[in-house]
């Protein structure tokens, strides 16, 4: 999975329009292999990445969990030592 998409699934507050946006245009760069697409493929690039946004947004207000909502400076403080831990100097 690409790095810079992150769960977006039990947070509280719930994900943004834009974080949902944002995951869907890193999907979209990934599997096209385009950070920016050529005039030729704007149109269809665009298209996929509001569409893949759309569908994700249903599939988060959807999905149901009985685990408690994770807080999302927790879990950002998490990344940062698995960061770390991976990056430290042997």
């Amino acid at each position: 999975m690409c790095r810079n998409i992150h769960p977006l699934h039990n947070f509280e507050p719930a994900a943004t329009d834009d974080e949902v946006h944002a995951a869907a245009l890193q999907f979209v760069r990934k599997i096209s292999g385009s950070t920016k697409p050529s005039k030729a493929n704007e149109e269809a690039f665009n298209r996929a990445v509001d569409e893949i946004a759309h569908i994700s947004r249903h599939l988060l207000e959807d999905l149901v969990t009985t685990a408690p909502p994770k807080n999302r400076e927790v879990e950002a403080e998490k990344a940062k030592a698995r960061s770390a831990k991976r990056f430290a100097a042997a």
